[in-house]
């Protein structure tokens, strides 16, 4: 019985899974069809950055619905010196930016499909509840 409660547990304790690597998150989703968030984040220092993860993107209605329908990727920009990246996740998170995030704003969410083509954007935090966002992401599922 012990056994069953830990399982149950660790099934609905994990956190969603966000990648660091675009290119990898672009080949899951041609092989699962499904599409990729991206979030543009300063986790050390940008305050509605940290709303939004705690929010939104951490809450447990968004994370059971991207763990079945998302992939996710996280462009993290960190200034303390604690919180620094390795070089090689620097680049990816730069080179990423180049693409999506060329202004640098922050927090920036971008929705792409398993090509990469954008389908939608929210700058800044989306002032809504993590089931609003859910059901955005939905009517531009539904559509495509």
């Amino acid at each position: 019985m012990k056994l069953l409660f830990v399982i149950i547990f660790w099934l609905y304790a994990i956190p969603a899974i966000w990648m660091g690597d675009f290119s990898e998150a672009k080949k899951q989703a041609k092989d699962t069809h499904k599409q990729i968030l991206i979030n543009f984040s300063g986790s050390d220092w940008c305050g509605p950055c940290i709303r939004l993860r705690k929010e939104i993107l951490e809450s447990e209605s968004f994370e059971k619905y991207a763990d079945a329908n998302l992939l996710l990727v996280r462009a993290d920009f960190p200034r303390q010196k604690k919180n620094q990246l390795p070089k090689e996740q620097i680049k990816l998170n730069e080179s990423l930016a180049e693409l999506y995030n060329k202004d640098g704003k922050f927090p920036y969410t971008v929705l792409v499909d398993e090509n990469g083509k954008v389908l939608k954007s929210w700058d800044g935090f989306p002032d809504e509840t993590p089931e609003a966002f859910i059901k955005e992401i939905e009517i531009l599922k539904a559509s495509k």
